[in-house]
């Protein structure tokens, strides 16, 4: 369904080809340019637990991506959901701390978190065939 750039009939042949992985891709190197701009302090604190978060998205979706068993790549992707809860946090607390605005990211994770709910769904259904 949300596999291989669009289309519907063809499955995905790499994590690479899974919109959501791109979304998610995309949405690390955001928060990159993001925490550049971060308070000097933030070094070792916030920036790393922000990059860390994110880029365990794709890395999960990515890992899950070849797994054989559906439900171990539920377990996957299910990290991946908490991934973006936790990003989600941070960049709450980068707007109440003033470091910057962050409605646009938050839009696109929000939009990422749609999309691997329903690869999630798919493969759910596709457990009940």
């Amino acid at each position: 369904m949300l596999e291989e750039k669009g289309k519907t009939n063809n499955k995905a042949k790499s994590f690479e080809d899974l919109l959501v992985w791109r979304k998610s891709h995309d949405f690390v190197l955001e928060i990159y340019k993001f925490t550049k701009e971060f308070p000097k302090e933030e070094l070792f604190g916030l920036v790393p637990q922000m990059r860390r978060a994110a880029v365990s998205i794709p890395a999960n979706i990515a890992e899950g991506f070849r797994r054989a068993g559906k439900q171990d790549k539920l377990r996957f992707f299910n990290i991946a959901e908490g991934s973006i809860e936790e990003v989600k946090y941070y960049l709450i607390l980068a707007e109440d701390l003033e470091y910057a605005e962050t409605k646009e990211l938050r839009k696109a994770l929000s939009e990422i978190s749609r999309l691997l709910w329903g690869y999630m769904n798919s493969i759910r259904a596709g457990m009940e065939k």
